[in-house]
């Protein structure tokens, strides 16, 4: 028979000798050098047990660990359940998450501050990325300013055909010069939206900036200047 088999039979010897759980215990603790631990539980129904390994019938229980002196090695908290791991599991990766994006928003508030040390040098870089979209909607209100030239003559031509169906050469470039005009308007459209979403973002950015000049830790303070975390999307 195996050490472990001989120690578990002698526990059931003394419990069925009438020896109680004490004296399993006083036993037991004697083979924790041994064993490297004696385990011993409450059970729901009041019974104390005592075993040289974890005791399956106390696993929704805490387990004592002792010493061979009888004195408290260590304390064995009770099994989880599949449901109570699973939540366990679930607030682990939802505070992973919460640790990975607080480094993250350190990270980027430092970068911030290198990239950006004083207003001066955030105030160019939002005009360096406006002037960009400002030289797009210069060349579309110029090209809105030919295709105006453009119809004149067509227009005109066109008058002599009142009253009559317009030549089909005729009506494909008014046609034209209308989708042309059309595409040209909305690309400004869009540049003007364009040029209201960089100064939200610089904005958004500049009062964060101001909050982490004057000494709020990297991490803490959100896109809008507040005490919270996220940058907005550069441009």
């Amino acid at each position: 028979m195996k050490p472990a088999g001989r120690r578990l039979q002698t526990l059931r010897v003394l419990s069925a000798c009438g020896l109680g759980a004490l004296a399993a215990a006083a036993w037991a603790a004697g083979e924790a050098s041994q064993t490297g631990g004696i385990y011993t539980c409450v059970t729901p129904d009041g019974r104390r047990l005592t075993s040289d390994r974890p005791i399956p019938e106390c696993n929704a229980r805490e387990q004592r660990v002792l010493n061979s002196d009888g004195s408290l090695k260590r304390v064995v908290p009770p099994q989880m359940t599949a449901e109570e791991r699973a939540d366990k599991e679930a607030r682990d990766r939802r505070a992973e998450i919460e640790r990975l994006q607080q480094v993250d928003a350190i990270r980027r508030d430092r970068n911030l501050v290198t990239r950006y040390p004083d207003e001066t040098t955030h105030r160019r870089a939002r005009e360096a990325a406006l002037d960009t979209v400002r030289v797009a909607m210069r060349t579309s209100e110029q090209r809105m300013a030919e295709l105006a030239t453009e119809r004149r003559p067509l227009l005109e031509e066109s008058e002599f055909y009142k009253g009559k169906p317009v030549p089909p050469k005729l009506r494909q470039q008014l046609d034209a010069n209308d989708a042309s005009t059309d595409a040209q308007r909305n690309a400004i459209q869009n540049q003007q939206a364009e040029l209201e979403r960089i100064n939200r973002l610089y904005d958004a950015e500049l009062a964060r900036l101001r909050r982490l000049w004057a000494g709020a830790a990297p991490g803490t303070v959100a896109a809008d200047g507040s005490s919270s975390v996220g940058t907005p999307r550069r441009p």
